[in-house]
């Protein structure tokens, strides 16, 4: 039985996974899912507290690098606070558009980036900056979301991974 359960919760934590592509907290479900999991089980040890603290540790840390990344992006190219926001929002919109393109994964992940830039730009031109500042904030904001998002998808692997592990080998 704990083989049925590990084999559930590793294919919804690649579903989970995924999300990350369209803005949700994929890795923070993979680590819910985990200790809901070990909740529900009590005395089957299936995730240790170790297993489940370094997993939200790892949560945390993509989210801080995620952020810094595509706020650094769009501040560094002299982006304003409205395009920061709006850069957040084009890029949730632009992933889930992007996911229509004929490319898997990479579809999402340009629709954001694209989606980031677009934002960014609008939300600069409705501050009143000018066309040239508000094109190179938009591309700050763009390259800033492809990295973050990058950097959260590698973490989100690894935390995929290590859940994995320990779910098929518990102890």
């Amino acid at each position: 039985m704990i083989y049925l359960y590990a084999t559930l919760i590793t294919l919804l934590n690649i579903v989970f996974l995924a999300s990350i592509l369209f803005g949700m907290p994929g890795i923070w479900l993979m680590v819910l899912a985990a200790a809901v999991v070990e909740w529900l089980q009590p005395g089957e040890f299936m995730f240790s507290q170790l297993t489940l603290y370094v997993s939200g540790g790892l949560a945390l840390l993509a989210e801080i690098l995620e952020f810094l990344m595509g706020a650094a992006g769009a501040r560094q190219a002299g982006g304003s606070k409205r395009g920061a926001a709006l850069a957040i929002v084009g890029g949730v919109i632009g992933a889930i558009l992007g996911t229509a393109l004929p490319l898997p994964v990479l579809g999402t992940l340009i629709g954001a980036c694209a989606g980031a830039f677009a934002g960014s730009l609008l939300g600069d031109r409705l501050a009143g900056r000018p066309m040239e500042q508000s094109v190179e904030a938009g591309r700050g904001a763009a390259i800033g979301r492809f990295w973050g998002t990058t950097s959260k998808m590698i973490i989100g692997a690894v935390v995929l991974v290590l859940l994995a592990v320990a779910a098929f080998f518990p102890g």
